[in-house]
């Protein structure tokens, strides 16, 4: 039973410093691609922690498993691993485990399904509001609605829409668009739709576990911040941060008491401030150790197996 058990301390590990690391280290919102990989990992080894430690129990605990776990190795591997020496609690650990993989996907079952439905009911409106105009193909990716607020979003989907409002267009000039735009379109390319669904349903379906709270939450700020870089480098720092003071000052975003949209402000802080990368060197370096967390529960796993076959 030790080796579960000591997969599962791995994964208790990485859940407790995973955070405290990434919240103390000053390089995050100079880097945030390279942030939104490290937290992936993180989250990784976590999640490979507990799938190994439930297959090992289950092999543990039942031989039809044992079976399928176990069916390419010779016989001294698995004596390696002392699976008749786990105990009764190994079925117990096993069903556990499992019940928490099974509601794992549950919840990104639900996470998906409840953001399709929203982002059919969008789509909904959005035809209400701006019905295909004769000559209009089903292609054309931009949508101008009629609107007093500036706003520009994207809406993914099979047949994605860039959607901005005529209040917007009379606000930023053309190359303050741009850079809104090329901020979407990076939401886009990056998927970050999905980095969202997986971090919602990992923090609503474990709220009792801080690392998944804080996962969604640095999720959804990274991938403003992964965008706003995108922009900036086609467009410029200046003209994004311009573009977001036209988008948000009259939501109070900018004033002395604190709204919803206070990151916002600390976007534009950031983009005016334009602190430099991270050299190169040291990109690789973090992005190479980042990988080598998720690889560590995997060498605890086969450490037994690879013994015996050296």
């Amino acid at each position: 039973m030790m080796l579960p058990v000591a997969l599962l301390l791995l994964g208790g590990l990485a859940a407790a410093l995973g955070p405290r690391l990434l919240a103390r280290a000053a390089w995050v919102d100079r880097e945030p691609v390279l942030a939104l990989w490290v937290w992936q990992c993180v989250v990784a080894a976590v999640l490979l922690c507990c799938a190994l430690a439930m297959s090992l129990t289950a092999a543990a605990a039942w031989g039809a498993v044992r079976g399928h776990v176990f069916a390419p190795a010779p016989r001294g591997v698995i004596d390696a691993y002392a699976l008749h020496a786990y105990g009764p609690w190994a079925g117990a650990v096993a069903v556990v485990l499992a019940c928490g993989g099974a509601w794992t996907a549950a919840m990104l079952t639900r996470e998906v399904g409840s953001a399709r439905v929203r982002r059919l009911r969008r789509r909904a409106e959005l035809r209400a509001r701006a019905p295909r105009l004769p000559g209009e193909t089903a292609g054309d990716r931009l949508v101008v609605l009629e609107g007093e607020r500036p706003e520009a979003w994207w809406l993914p989907g099979t047949s994605p829409r860039l959607v901005v409002t005529t209040a917007a267009l009379r606000r930023l000039d053309r190359r303050q668009l741009d850079a809104v735009l090329a901020h979407e379109q990076g939401h886009a390319r990056a998927r970050h739709d999905w980095l969202l669904h997986c971090s919602s349903a990992l923090a609503r379906g474990f709220p009792q576990v801080p690392v998944f709270a804080a996962f969604r939450d640095e999720m959804h700020r990274l991938v403003e911040l992964a965008a706003d870089d995108v922009a900036s480098r086609r467009f410029g720092r200046l003209a994004l941060a311009l573009a977001l003071v036209e988008l948000n000052e009259g939501r109070g975003v900018f004033g002395p008491c604190p709204t919803a949209q206070a990151a916002v402000e600390r976007r534009v802080d950031r983009l005016l401030a334009a602190e430099p990368r991270l050299t190169p060197a040291r990109r690789l370096r973090l992005t190479a150790a980042a990988a080598f967390v998720p690889v560590v529960p995997l060498l605890v796993t086969f450490g037994p197996a690879l013994s015996v076959l050296r």
